[in-house]
Order: C-alpha cells, then sequence, then structure tokens
C-alpha cells in the first residue's frame, strides 16, 4: 500500500459488477476514493473494473461470495491489508426471485434470503468489527422500497429487504457509540439488469412500471420516470459523505414517489 493510499479514502461496494453497485463504485472513485469493487461474478467484475480503469478511476476488484461467511472474511482482510482500512461500505449485493408466495420454491426462498439479508450480515459485521477499533466509519444498505410496501409477485424479495432495513437500524443504533453511521437507501422501480429480467419474466415494461398495475396494487411512479442507477448512486454517496455527518438510522426512498412517502 502507498503513501498516498494511506491519505486516501478506502471504499468497498459489493455488488460493484453491475446496476447501482457499479454506479457507487463510479461516483465514490470520482471523488477521489479507492474503492474496492466486489463481486461474486469475476468475469462481470473485471470487464466493470476494467471500465471504470479506462476512465482513470482507482477500482481494484475482490471477489467474493457475500452469502459465504468465509469468503467474505477474507475479502475484506484483504482490502484492509492490501489496500487500506475501510472508512465506508456500501453493500449493494442482492438478487431477485419474482414469484407468489405460494408458487415459491425452497431454494428460491433460501437464496434470496442469504445473498439479500444474511449477506448484509455478514459483509457489515465484517467490516464493522474494524471500523470500531478505529472509531469512524459509515455504512449504507441498499434495500428497496419493497420493504415498505406489499408487493404482488416478489414476497421473498420485500421480506429479505424489510429484513436489511431492520438489521441496518439496528446495527446503527449498536455502532453510533463508536462513531460510526449506518443508513439505508431504498430505491424503487430503478433501470437495471434486475429491473429488465424482471420486465421480461412478467411481461412488463418502462410504461407499465411508470403507469401502475391496479390488478396487483401496484401504484405507478409519480415523477413519470423510471430512476437511473446513477439516481440511487448519488443517495448512496451523499449518506456516505461527510456532508451527512449527522445522520444515522435512516431508511431514504429514492422511487420517485411510488411508496407514497410510506
Amino acid at each position: 500500500m502507498s503513501g498516498a493510499d494511506d491519505e486516501r479514502r478506502v471504499c468497498l461496494v459489493t455488488g460493484a459488477a453491475g446496476g447501482i453497485g457499479l454506479a457507487v463504485a463510479r461516483l465514490l472513485a470520482r471523488d477521489g476514493a479507492v474503492v474496492a469493487a466486489s463481486d461474486q461474478r469475476a468475469e462481470e467484475l473485471d470487464a466493470a473494473v476494467r471500465s471504470l480503469r479506462d476512465e482513470g478511476l482507482d477500482v481494484r476488484p475482490v471477489t467474493a461470495d457475500v452469502s459465504d461467511s468465509e469468503s467474505v472474511e477474507k475479502a475484506v482482510e484483504h482490502v484492509e491489508t492490501a489496500v487500506g482500512p475501510i472508512a465506508c461500505l456500501a453493500h449493494a449485493a442482492g438478487v431477485l426471485h419474482p414469484a407468489d408466495l405460494l408458487s415459491t420454491s425452497d431454494e428460491a426462498w433460501a437464496r434470496t434470503m442469504a445473498v439479500n439479508t444474511t449477506g448484509a450480515f455478514y459483509v457489515c459485521r465484517a467490516v464493522a468489527r474494524r471500523m470500531v477499533p478505529r472509531r469512524r466509519g459509515a455504512i449504507v444498505t441498499v434495500a428497496s422500497n419493497a420493504a415498505g410496501v406489499p408487493r404482488a409477485g416478489m414476497g421473498a424479495y420485500a421480506t429479505s429487504k424489510a429484513a436489511v432495513t431492520a438489521f441496518t437500524k439496528c446495527l446503527g443504533l449498536e455502532l453510533a457509540q463508536h462513531d460510526i453511521r449506518c443508513n439505508v437507501v431504498a430505491p424503487g422501480s430503478t433501470d437495471t439488469a434486475m429491473l429488465r429480467a424482471l420486465w421480461d419474466s412478467a411481461g412488463g415494461d418502462r410504461r407499465r412500471t411508470v403507469d401502475g398495475d391496479p390488478a396487483h396494487f401496484r401504484v405507478g411512479i409519480p415523477l413519470g420516470k423510471v430512476g437511473s442507477a446513477e439516481d440511487v448512486a448519488e443517495s448512496v454517496r451523499f449518506l456516505l459523505s461527510d456532508q451527512a455527518a449527522q445522520i444515522t438510522m435512516q431508511d431514504l426512498y429514492v422511487d420517485g414517489g411510488a411508496a407514497l412517502g410510506v
């Protein structure tokens, strides 16, 4: 680790091979941070990191499976040793297996919880344990507005994200005494590969998402547009920044008003 790295903020971003995670990694690196970009998909991660490096950004790939405690621990220790002390964490890794609850398989339920909920626990715990002795740090988990609004056909996903939201707030309460802030960003429909896959499987599209679906008790998006990954990343960036120094245990919805303010 160079002396220059010693003076720069090190940020770990999970789910960084694409979507919101990649957008967060790009913004933080543009701000001058050294970004450790993590994902289980090694090939996609390497391609994403190459694209960021082509922009002149300092991004280091770290392959890890967030649903595996040992994999997470090794990845976090590698970042701390090879890159530097982690100052901020953006946990954006997640999966979606859409299905009515009565049709959800054991495997789909278990995988959703393992990645979305237990994965958040493993990653945040590993990072926070190292932040506590330094008495500083900021953590943001990316949940979903589905955590606060029931969604037909997304019960497993909504449940996992509701758990992540509660987990992050509890963690924030416990870590406040160490001057470590923990917040949640809850996106609504965001133009990512995950949303496009959902459209493909459910016969949806941008117009239907914006207009809503009364048959499934789903309101549309009052702002009249589907959000971008960058829209969500900007909120993550803010909550990790010094400008948010007095903000912790908050749940920020970035959904164009789709949840009607809950």
